[in-house]
């Protein structure tokens, strides 16, 4: 497993009315089999962190670090799963899953033929193995796509609002699903959400980002026991969780739109 590292990390884009700093000074540290997640107001720099640990963007200025080491840019170490699922299209759901297993970089991590099996078998997609993304409703493409990073077997599992496009109902059920199989495999995961409720649901602490520039307010230790389940939602800490980190957000929502009229 892997443990992150951020010290100082700032992030700036050049625009074309100036530059513009996503990120200033973030610090954090993420342990070994934590699960993180990160909530904030719009345009708080959430997914520029994501990228910048998954390696798909470096930092200004900072450092990133995995288990000590800078991160240089994308690697088998780090899974990601996006909003929008990273499915191959002409491909059925069982060869999406394989590819990357049959990748140079990740030819030691075992027979594909199984590794694909156990995947299928455990995201609940076995009896689908043939059908392409376009023959599967949204939760189960999400599957899919989990499976398919899950199957390289990577240290860390990235996740950039992996359920905003599905419906409130099926993405709790998914939400349980990620639940059961991080429970299993114990993965370092960093989660970027717009959903507070999801947020404090799956993990054990939540980081909350100041608005434009993103920098940590707060980080909140989620004290709810695990495994998870559902009707804690309704649970006083749940509730008291919750209306905290909501009042934060839109505190941080407020300023900015006050500065932006100023």
């Amino acid at each position: 497993m892997a443990s992150i590292s951020l010290r100082h990390v700032g992030k700036t884009f050049a625009g074309r009315h100036g530059d513009v700093t996503a990120l200033a000074g973030v610090n954090l540290d993420i342990a070994d089999r934590e699960f993180v997640s990160i909530v904030g107001a719009s345009g708080c720099g959430k997914s520029t962190l994501l990228n910048l640990v998954a390696g798909f963007d470096t930092p200004t200025n900072g450092e990133l670090t995995v288990d000590g080491a800078p991160i240089r840019g994308p690697g088998p170490d780090r899974g990601v799963v996006f909003q929008q699922t990273a499915l191959f299209p002409w491909l059925s759901v069982e060869d999406n899953i394989a590819f990357g297993l049959r990748l140079r970089a990740n030819s030691h991590k075992g027979s594909p033929d199984i590794v694909v099996e156990r995947m299928l078998q455990r995201t609940g997609l076995a009896a689908f193995r043939a059908c392409r993304p376009a023959e599967l409703s949204g939760g189960m493409r999400q599957r899919a796509a989990i499976a398919s990073v899950l199957a390289i077997n990577p240290s860390t599992l990235l996740m950039d609002e992996p359920f905003g496009a599905l419906d409130a109902l099926t993405r709790t059920v998914m939400q349980d699903f990620l639940l059961e199989i991080w429970e299993e495999e114990r993965k370092t995961a960093l989660l970027v959400t717009h959903d507070i409720d999801e947020a404090i649901y799956l993990a054990d602490r939540t980081i909350v980002m100041t608005a434009h520039p993103g920098r940590v307010r707060e980080i909140i230790a989620v004290d709810l026991p695990r495994p998870r389940r559902y009707d804690m939602r309704s649970d006083k800490r749940f509730i008291a969780l919750r209306d905290h980190v909501v009042g934060i957000v839109r505190e941080e929502a407020i300023r900015e739109s006050a500065e932006i009229a100023a």
